[in-house]
């Protein structure tokens, strides 16, 4: 049997992590597609680290430090779907696909700054290594390098760019300044996640739509999943973020908290403390043990706390709010025809809920 070469081999696995499998897929069309697929991830693969490569040895060192680091490349693998409603893989969709990865990717070298994350797909984030003046340049080259490949397919694509990376920035400063005077915390987190995550997201898949030259209405359809998928996402990162530390998750327990990140449990938690003195007891403690010294005992104190917000209420209804997005994602979808990629969309967003398991 012919063996794969790498980047064919992460493909199909990055495929199949995503639900496009043989297993859900009997007929020979839906084997074609998800061939098709497969096929695309390849050339996007291999695109990605032409396009990220830089003739000074410095920037072509820090732009490929996150490629190379891994990702699951949700965002082409979505442009690369949502294609297969219309021409399929042409260059203009390849393209496309290559320009959202990297848009998401600069984006991971700011805001690895902006939350003085230390770890960033298994290694150190790129600040620890070199500092927060080369990661923030870093990114800003990686943005240079997507806005010259959007370039290419010409000024409705630029704007559709240039309308997503306001979102990124605006949902970054809104989450940095947090919610204000009247301002519903738990609204404002929703839409901080529907800025910084659900938008590139619907980008990519309203590209696939658009660069294979597919039906102008199906366009709607896919932009709505794009962005409630999104928030779906970050939604069960929330619940992961709880998880027991010996789950397999790819992310130490209590990341988001022990760095201060409001999650949705804990706004939950905030909400439910106003009449809930036991509610009022936990939020207390991990307000204490967060903002303490990092001692064994402290930690082994937050670890007590997160252990019992996983059990508490709140995170179960975060649990339900992520199906609800994730359900009106699936909705949004029925103006779509019959076939594979209603299909795979449709897995995909249940893929997304069952990572919290």
């Amino acid at each position: 049997m012919t063996r794969l070469p790498p980047l064919a081999r992460r493909s199909k696995t990055l495929s199949a992590s995503l639900g496009l499998g043989e297993k859900l897929f009997a007929s020979s069309e839906e084997r074609r597609f998800a061939e098709a697929i497969e096929t695309g991830l390849v050339e996007v693969e291999e695109g990605l680290l032409r396009e990220v490569a830089f003739a000074d040895d410095m920037a072509d060192v820090t732009s490929r430090y996150l490629l190379e680091a891994g990702g699951k490349r949700i965002r082409p693998v979505l442009t690369l779907l949502t294609a297969q409603l219309g021409e399929g893989n042409n260059a203009a969709v390849i393209t496309a696909a290559q320009a959202v990865e990297i848009t998401h990717l600069a984006s991971l070298y700011h805001d690895d700054v902006m939350d003085e994350a230390e770890m960033r797909r298994g290694v150190p984030s790129a600040q620890n290594v070199w500092g927060n003046s080369v990661a923030i340049l870093t990114g800003d080259l990686l943005f240079a390098r997507a806005s010259k490949l959007v370039a290419s397919l010409g000024e409705g694509a630029i704007k559709l760019q240039a309308d997503t990376f306001e979102r990124l920035c605006l949902g970054q400063l809104h989450e940095t300044i947090g919610p204000r005077g009247d301002d519903d915390s738990i609204e404002h987190y929703l839409q901080v996640l529907a800025d910084k995550t659900g938008s590139l997201i619907a980008a990519a898949a309203q590209m696939g739509v658009i660069f294979s030259n597919a039906p102008e209405q199906y366009a709607a359809p896919v932009v709505a999943f794009g962005e409630k998928i999104g928030v779906a996402f970050q939604l069960i990162d929330d619940v992961i973020d709880l998880a027991e530390p010996e789950a397999e998750t790819g992310k130490a327990q209590g990341t988001d908290l022990r760095s201060g990140v409001a999650t949705l449990p804990l706004l939950f938690l905030r909400r439910a403390a106003v009449s809930d003195p036991e509610s009022a007891a936990l939020l207390s403690r991990i307000v204490r043990t967060v903002g303490a010294d990092e001692t064994p005992a402290a930690d082994d104190e937050l670890a007590a706390a997160i252990a019992e917000l996983r059990a508490h209420d709140v995170t179960a209804e975060t649990l339900e709010e992520a199906r609800r997005w994730a359900d009106e994602a699936v909705a949004a979808l029925d103006p779509l025809p019959e076939g594979p990629v209603k299909l795979a969309l449709t897995k995909f967003a249940e893929a997304v809920v069952e990572r919290s398991t």
